[in-house]
């Protein structure tokens, strides 16, 4: 019988709707128990098209119920955004918990500002291979910028924008399931 791989999707108000709700539906479809926090006390949150979302649990539930640092999870996903990944990357308890992943060797995933906004500042992206949004690598001063779609460097994958949000969810669901269980989402949904 094989252990049912988790994922936590961080949304803060002005994220990035594709680069959320894509890896959102990928991951379920591949059988991955998806779990979203929106930063903050309450569980809606709003996009930076205005699209608003009521996620499954607040963060600041999260943090009181002490699972914000050791949480269940395999995987973490931050969304870009502006100023969503501001907003993630203000948040203490969002940085330590995306560091404590990051430490324990868990898969972090960040797409379009965030690898430069909420990865960067944290160290995690020191001495690895990234890419994000054109333009943002400039505030990676320690990592090696490549300008791919999507780029995994051991356990951290990261993204370019909205329009790679399908390779990066189908990236994440290969490090969580493997490279089969990808494709297989790939084709589903005609990538």
């Amino acid at each position: 019988m094989s252990i049912e791989k988790t994922a936590l999707v961080l949304l803060a108000d002005g994220f990035e709707e594709v680069e959320a709700v894509t890896p959102i539906d990928y991951l379920r479809r591949a059988g991955i128990a998806v779990t979203t926090a929106a930063i903050g006390d309450g569980p809606g949150v709003r996009g930076a098209r205005g699209i608003s979302i009521n996620a499954d649990v607040s963060f600041g539930d999260l943090v009181k119920r002490g699972k914000a640092h050791d949480g269940p999870w395999d995987a973490v996903i931050v969304p870009g955004g502006i100023p969503g990944a501001p907003n993630i990357a203000a948040s203490r308890e969002a940085g330590a918990l995306i560091a404590g992943m990051a430490a324990a060797e868990k898969l972090v995933c960040a797409i379009c500002a965030s690898p430069a906004l909420v990865l960067a500042p944290l160290g995690i992206l020191d001495g690895r291979r990234f890419t994000c949004y054109p333009g943002m690598e400039e505030k990676v001063p320690n990592g090696e910028y490549l300008e791919e779609p999507v780029v995994t460097d051991g356990n951290v994958v990261t993204s370019r924008g909205a329009g790679t949000s399908g390779l990066f969810s189908v990236a994440i669901i290969d490090r969580l399931l493997g490279k089969t269980d990808g494709e297989k989402i790939a084709k589903a949904v005609l990538l």
